[in-house]
C-alpha cells in the first residue's frame, strides 16, 4: 500500500523571538555566534561576533528573503564560512523563506560553492541561495574531520547476493552539531564508545518502556558483546545523540542494502536507515522527537550525496513512530513481516525530504 502525503503548502512567516545563534562550519574548530536584532517587522541586523562582518536580513512575500552585505565581502575563498553562517541565520530566523537574494556577491569567489546565478528583470545578475539546496552541501554541521569518503569499487564483506560498495570506516569524533534555534539548544552526534558509554547503555536498554521495542534489557556483558559486534560490523554503527552535550538517546546507522530490511524492497547501493531510542527521559515530548528526526535524515543525505533514500521498518502498530514519520516526508510504502514483528517500510526521499521539511 502507497500512502502519499499530500504537498505542504509554505507556512506563513513565524518570525520567533530574536536571538542570537551558534553555527559550526566543518572546516573550522568550534562554533561562530551571530548577533540579531530586529530593525522593524521585516528586517533583522545580523552581525558575526568578534568580526566586522554585518549583514541585513528583510524577509519579503513569496518565500523570498534579502541578504546584503557590506563590500568588499566575498572577496576572498575564505568568506564562505562566514557567508554559510550568515545564511543559515537568516534561514532559521524565518522558517517561510525558500531562497535568498545576495545583491552584489554574484561571481564573487565566496559563493562557488553554494549559489546559482539568477537573471534580474533589470538584467543585473543576482546570487540565488534556495533553501532546499543549502541544507545540502557540507559546509556547516558535519565534522569534516570525522569522515573519510571511501573508493567506488566492490567490498567482499556483505551478504552473498547483495555485494555491497566499500564502505568507509565509521567515523571517528564528533559527527554533527547543530543548533536549534526554537529549543535554544545545541544537538550533537558521536560514535558511541562501548568502552566510556556501556554504563549509560545499559540502563537505557533495561528501562522497561525501551526493552518493550528493543528486547535487549540483557546485563553489562551481554550488551558489551552486542556493541562489540556492531563495531566489527561495517553496515552498520551505534551513536550517541546529545542536546547541549547532555546524553540523550542512542541511534544505529545503516546500509539498508546489506541489512536484513533489504530483502524486503528493491534497495540501491547507498539508502540508509536507522533505528534509535530516547533514553534520557528529559527529553521526551513531540517536539524534541522531531528535532531528532529532522537532525538524524539530515545527517544521513550530508553524509553522502549519493544517498537518494532513508528508510525504516518500524512496527507497523507503532503508531506514534508512523506519526512522526507521516510529519517529516517519510512515506509508508508497505507492511511485511519480519520474523520478530509486523513491519512498516517507510522511505523518506532526498528531494521531498529538502524541499517540504525546515530545517
Amino acid at each position: 500500500m502507497n500512502i502519499i502525503l499530500p504537498r505542504k503548502e509554505t507556512p506563513a512567516p513565524v518570525w520567533p523571538d530574536v536571538r542570537d545563534s551558534r553555527h559550526f562550519p566543518a572546516r573550522i574548530a568550534g562554533d561562530l555566534t551571530v548577533l540579531a536584532h530586529r530593525l522593524d517587522d521585516d528586517r533583522l541586523a545580523l552581525r558575526l561576533a568578534g568580526d566586522d562582518v554585518e549583514a541585513e536580513f528583510a524577509s519579503r512575500d513569496g518565500g523570498q528573503g534579502r541578504l546584503r552585505l557590506r563590500p568588499p565581502f566575498g572577496e576572498a575563498p575564505n568568506d564562505v564560512d562566514a557567508l554559510a553562517v550568515l545564511i543559515e541565520a537568516a534561514f532559521q530566523s524565518d522558517p517561510s523563506c525558500l531562497a535568498l537574494e545576495l545583491p552584489g556577491l554574484a561571481g564573487k569567489p565566496a559563493l562557488a560553492p553554494l549559489s546559482s546565478c539568477s537573471q534580474m528583470a533589470d538584467g543585473a545578475p543576482a546570487a540565488i541561495v534556495r533553501r532546499s539546496e543549502f541544507y545540502q552541501l557540507p559546509l556547516l554541521w558535519r565534522a569534516a574531520a570525522a569522515h573519510a569518503a571511501p573508493p567506488l569499487i566492490r567490498s567482499g564483506p556483505g551478504p552473498q547476493d547483495r555485494p555491497p560498495p566499500l564502505r568507509a570506516p565509521a567515523p571517528r569524533g564528533e559527527m554533527y552539531r547543530r543548533w536549534l534555534p526554537h529549543l535554544g539548544m545545541t544537538l550533537s552526534l558521536r560514535p558511541i564508545d562501548r568502552r566510556q558509554d556501556l554504563e549509560l547503555f545499559h540502563g537505557w536498554m533495561n528501562q522497561p518502556r525501551v526493552a518493550f521495542f528493543w528486547e535487549l534489557a540483557q546485563s553489562r556483558e551481554e550488551l558489551d558483546r552486542y556493541l562489540a559486534e556492531q563495531e566489527a560490523d561495517p553496515h552498520i554503527f551505534g551513536v550517541i545523540g546529545s542536546f547541549d552535550d547532555e546524553p540523550v538517546g542512542y541511534f544505529e546507522f545503516y546500509w539498508a542494502k546489506e541489512d536484513r530490511l533489504g530483502p524486503f524492497y528493491d534497495a540501491d547501493d547507498y539508502d540508509r536507515g536507522w533505528h534509535g531510542l530516547i533514553g534520557n527521559a528529559r527529553h521526551l515530548g513531540r517536539v524534541r522527537t522531531l528535532a531528532w528526526f529532522r537532525s538524524l535524515t539530515h545527517y544521513l543525505f550530508l553524509d553522502d550525496p549519493r544517498t537518494q533514500r532513508i528508510v525504516g521498518e518500524p512496527r507497523a502498530s507503532h503508531h506514534k513512530m508512523l506519526s512522526y514519520c507521516a510529519d517529516l516526508a517519510y512515506e509508508k510504502v508497505k507492511e511485511f513481516d519480519f520474523p520478530h514483528k509486523r513491519a512498516a517500510l517507510v522511505c523518506c526521499e532526498r528531494e521531498r525530504f529538502f524541499r517540504q521539511v525546515a530545517l
